[in-house]
C-alpha cells in the first residue's frame, strides 16, 4: 500500500504542473507533467474538484477539457492566509505567531513589501 499524500498535495501538485506550463492542459497532458504513474481518472477528479472551487478554468479541447489556472500562485497562496486569517478568534497573534516563524530574509522581504504600501 502506497504512502498516503497529505490533504490536498495532490491538488497542489496539479496546480503547480499548471502554473509551469502557463498555457491550458488536458488531464493527459497533466498526468504526463506529473510523472507520477497516477491514473487519468485520479487526475480528472482532482482537475474537477479544482474547477468546482473556482481555482481553475477549462474549455472544450477536443474530447476533453483544457484546464488552466484563474489565478497565480501568489494570490492563491495569499487567499489561503486570508482564509487563516478569518478563521481565527485573534488575527493579531496568528500574524505574530506567522512572523516569528519567518527567517531574517524573509522578515525583511515583509518589510519592504509593508513599506510599499504605506508610500515610504
Amino acid at each position: 500500500m502506497g504512502e498516503r499524500r497529505p490533504v490536498g498535495a495532490l491538488e497542489n501538485e496539479v496546480l503547480c504542473c499548471l502554473w509551469h506550463t502557463q498555457r491550458p492542459m488536458t488531464p493527459d497532458e497533466v498526468r504526463r507533467c506529473l510523472d507520477n504513474g497516477l491514473a487519468y481518472t485520479t487526475i480528472m477528479t482532482i482537475l474537477t474538484r479544482l474547477w468546482q472551487k473556482g481555482q481553475v478554468d477549462r474549455h472544450r479541447e477536443g474530447r476533453a477539457f483544457a484546464y488552466h489556472p484563474v489565478m497565480s500562485e501568489a494570490e492563491l497562496r495569499a487567499r489561503n492566509m486570508t482564509d487563516v486569517l478569518d478563521r481565527s478568534s485573534d488575527r493579531e497573534a496568528v500574524l505574530a505567531r506567522f512572523v516569528d516563524t519567518l527567517s531574517a530574509e524573509e522578515v525583511e522581504a515583509l518589510r519592504h513589501v509593508l513599506a510599499s504600501l504605506d508610500g515610504t
